[in-house]
């Protein structure tokens, strides 16, 4: 196959002429090549006989301009699948996941957590925060997922999460997330789970029932987190396939969230 392509000008009498260009392969300059299936856009494919190299005729390199990248970025803290952004935004899934990854992968393990600003509270021990679990599933249901999120009580700002199972080990490695003046100072109010027994100190850890209404403020961000976050929905198409890139879509939401409460805090 020998590739032609057919051009229209104007000559200088403003007549309009054909002009065949012809194709050639972007490696060695052949012009014999045969089309080879079609490629992820479905644009039509071909290959070269000379020298084996697949390419695409008159591809070009299209640029995500910055409107583009902000509103994918908004999106991504929605109930909306990946497949549903590129139809919304005109992306390949390709370009979304090497973006989406990058974004997730610059996140600050802090979180974006505001410092204490009032000191006060802490000298008086009434720093206090709250603790729960959220189980979501990866690949298919019986692969769960347990989202472990500690919340400061008085900023709202989450200060530690963790993702694993719903063992003491998971939550010795929330506790170990933590910053170190809520490990050393908060009181720590949470469910009657027997994981957090002897991983929190007896003497600040409060575990209570639900009408006590103590972690009210933890239970309303995880209902949050699951109704904006598309792979936490409990029957959703749109679930995980990847440990990191479930972990990353929950941090990326909860560091948007501390973001957005601090621009709120005291000064």
């Amino acid at each position: 196959m020998v590739g032609l392509a057919r051009n229209t000008y104007q000559d200088t009498g403003g007549q309009q002429s054909a002009m065949i260009v012809s194709e050639a392969c972007p490696a060695c300059g052949s012009q014999h090549f045969k089309k080879n299936g079609h490629i992820h856009t479905g644009k039509q494919n071909h290959q070269c006989q000379a020298c084996g190299r697949q390419f695409v005729l008159h591809a070009g390199n299209r640029v995500i301009n910055v409107e583009q990248r902000t509103l994918v970025e908004r999106l991504l803290r929605e109930k909306i699948s990946l497949h549903g952004i590129c139809r919304a935004v005109g992306v390949s899934i390709r370009w979304l996941m090497d973006f989406m990854v990058a974004r997730f992968q610059a996140l600050p393990d802090h979180l974006h957590v505001q410092s204490v600003v009032f000191p006060y509270d802490v000298i008086m021990g009434r720093l206090e925060a709250e603790a729960d679990e959220m189980w979501s599933f990866m690949k298919q249901k019986t692969n769960r997922q347990w989202a472990w999120i500690a919340m400061d009580k008085q900023t709202r700002q989450i200060i530690a999460f963790h993702v694993g199972d719903r063992s003491r080990e998971s939550a010795k490695q929330l506790w170990a997330n933590l910053p170190e003046v809520d490990r050393t100072q908060a009181t720590f109010y949470t469910d009657q789970d027997d994981a957090y027994t002897g991983v929190i100190p007896a003497e600040r850890h409060k575990a209570i029932t639900k009408d006590a209404r103590k972690t009210n403020h933890i239970e309303r961000f995880n209902n949050t987190l699951r109704q904006r976050v598309s792979r936490l929905v409990r029957e959703t198409l749109a679930f995980s396939k990847k440990v990191e890139n479930h972990i990353g879509a929950i941090r990326y939401f909860i560091c948007y969230d501390n973001l957005a409460r601090a621009t709120a805090l005291p000064v």
